[in-house]
């Protein structure tokens, strides 16, 4: 059974700093594609970036080019989001999700992509001007 834990959001000012970290057990990690998504209030789900668990592949939004890192541990267990010079446009539900066999690109830029995949609760990140 596929389970995610998000944890490490909170209220930053502009330009600070946070890292994410996204506990995944229950799956082989090998086989998916695991991102972190955000919504923001009144808006989609959108993908921020994710990172193929076989060979660390990853993918940006652009919005986040720069500014964000993802990476997983050596464990093959936990995601991190290093989220560098954040802006109060990132304020938002962050999320991470996995999804078997799937490109890190492709995962990130699916549509309604909560109807895809397996979910972890969300974690609010609030940047604050």
């Amino acid at each position: 059974d596929v389970q995610l834990q998000a944890s490490g959001g909170g209220l930053v000012q502009a330009g600070g700093s946070l890292t994410l970290s996204c506990t995944a057990s229950g799956f082989t990690f090998d086989d998916y594609s695991i991102g972190w998504f955000r919504q923001a209030p009144g808006k989609a789900h959108e993908g921020v970036s994710c990172i193929s668990g076989s060979d660390g592949t990853t993918y940006y939004q652009d919005s986040v080019k720069g500014r964000f890192t993802i990476s997983s541990d050596s464990a093959k267990t936990t995601v991190h989001l290093q989220m560098k010079n954040l802006e109060p446009d990132d304020t938002a539900v962050y999320y991470c999700a996995a999804r078997e066999r799937i490109y890190p690109s492709a995962w990130c830029q699916r549509r309604h992509p909560t109807l895809f995949g397996s979910w972890g609760q969300g974690t609010q990140v609030t940047v604050s001007s």
